[in-house]
């Protein structure tokens, strides 16, 4: 329906509402655009949920040779010390929490929970909206996947539990734009759908900013690539395949990219 004109063309868009006006002005490749995509449908009951049909606690999806929680550690946090006997380890770091936002400095042992890795759209509530319907490959993706993980201050994440975005976003009002997108584009990538509720919160939210993009969909870990195809001061490699893809192989130490954990001997050489 295109937007009206003139002095009725104003009325009839206080008739529509911000949501449909939105809604046919959302930018291709944009949150909104893709929210406008996303089925809405009543919530499955949550019968036969539990953790372990998403399978165990943290796997090693990427294959690069860490599981996934310390990979999200050392993607989100800075300052990051890796155990001497353990390359794939994160022993402490300092993490600038996205909810809050505060400083949280990171350190392995009986604080660990401090900083806890968020599943964005919850396990519980993809369960009920499409993931009983998918492979136990698939849920183990899901709940795996570094598109829908956030390291987060850890007793915030508690008091999330398993809300979606109509019972709950996070309290740094900044925040909220990337991650109702975040949200928006893993419900899309695994084809779960969303609650009438949930919509119209995730509508409010984009409301402040229309064209939020979509996050790239290299599940947020990767690095992002210069102009050469060499990783910028970013971030290193988070496995082999993302640095032969640059055409930065073999890797040294001390090259754009270096990533220890990928020097499985300690020789300085990695992904040859």
């Amino acid at each position: 329906m295109a937007r009206s004109a003139g002095g009725l063309g104003n009325l009839l868009d206080v008739a529509l509402g911000p949501e449909q006006r939105s809604s046919e002005q959302a930018p291709a490749g944009s949150a909104r655009a893709a929210l406008d995509g996303l089925p809405i449908k009543g919530k499955a009951p949550k019968t036969g949920y539990s953790r372990e049909q998403f399978g165990q606690a943290w796997q090693d999806v990427d294959a690069n040779g860490c599981d996934t929680r310390d990979d999200v550690l050392a993607r989100d946090m800075t300052d990051v010390v890796y155990s001497r006997t353990d390359p794939c380890q994160v022993s402490s770091g300092v993490l600038v929490d996205p909810y809050t936002p505060k400083e949280i400095r990171f350190q392995r042992g009986p604080r660990s929970a401090e900083v806890q890795i968020d599943h964005l759209v919850a396990l519980s509530d993809a369960w009920q909206t499409g993931a009983q319907q998918w492979t136990p490959e698939q849920r183990e993706q899901f709940a795996n996947d570094p598109l829908n993980l956030l390291a987060v201050d850890g007793p915030l994440n508690s008091a999330k539990g398993d809300g979606d975005a109509a019972t709950w976003l996070p309290p740094n009002k900044g925040f909220r734009c990337q991650y109702v997108a975040r949200q928006i584009a893993v419900k899309a990538k695994y084809g779960a759908w969303v609650t009438q509720a949930e919509r119209d919160a995730m509508a409010d939210v984009l409301d402040t900013c229309p064209d939020q993009p979509l996050p790239r969909d290299d599940g947020g870990v990767g690095p992002q690539p210069g102009a050469s195809g060499v990783p910028s001061a970013r971030g290193p490699f988070e496995s082999c395949a993302d640095a032969k893809a640059a055409g930065a192989t073999p890797l040294r130490s001390g090259d754009p990219g270096w990533n220890p954990r990928l020097d499985r001997d300690g020789n300085g050489v990695a992904c040859t």
